[in-house]
């Protein structure tokens, strides 16, 4: 990473447009640009849940995911580079197996909250979510590697238990969607 930014307002996008890491200007309205919002919105929201009081196993596979979607980021901006591999892949699918042993399997629906942990993880996951659909819609118009939406898509599943987990670690439960409930 030979260029670091020493000036942050360069004014360069003022007109509507930006640059990816290949160099060329693109609308700041296009399917690639979308698709890196979306991941670092998702960074972001990541950062907050890691404000709070966390189980250091959780903490530290959070951080190492936002590295992650750093990369995951800088694979995006540089159309036809590769940062996400089967490594990144092969470690999600660890965390789903160990946390999901934990957790109950579940009869029902669950509603997103009961702490305020799981329900900024839910939050994460629901984001992860949108950033998912902006990567395929993004695969649409160009080409892209599998490996960003295998990545958000195993990353939303794993938040999904992180939150239930997170739930159980505040001495809660999850919030079960009540089909049958009477309206008043």
């Amino acid at each position: 990473m030979g260029n670091r930014l020493s000036k942050i307002a360069t004014r360069t996008g003022d007109d509507g447009t930006t640059g990816l890491g290949d160099g060329r200007r693109v609308r700041k309205d296009n399917a690639r640009i979308a698709a890196i919002g979306d991941v670092d919105e998702l960074n972001s929201n990541l950062g907050v849940l890691l404000c709070g009081s966390l189980p250091e196993d959780v903490q530290e596979a959070l951080i190492a995911i936002q590295h992650d979607l750093f990369d995951l980021g800088g694979e995006l901006c540089i159309p036809g580079h590769t940062m996400i591999t089967d490594q990144h892949l092969a470690r999600l699918d660890d965390w789903l197996a160990h946390y999901n042993a934990a957790l109950p399997s579940l009869k029902e629906f669950i509603l997103p909250g009961g702490s305020r942990a799981a329900s900024l993880a839910h939050v994460c996951r629901t984001v992860c979510r949108r950033a998912e659909r902006a990567i395929v819609a993004l695969g649409e118009d160009e080409e892209i590697n599998a490996a960003p939406r295998q990545y958000v898509n195993r990353l939303s599943d794993l938040l999904f238990m992180l939150a239930r987990v997170l739930n159980r670690v505040n001495g809660g439960t999850d919030v079960l969607w009540q089909h049958d409930r009477k309206l008043k």
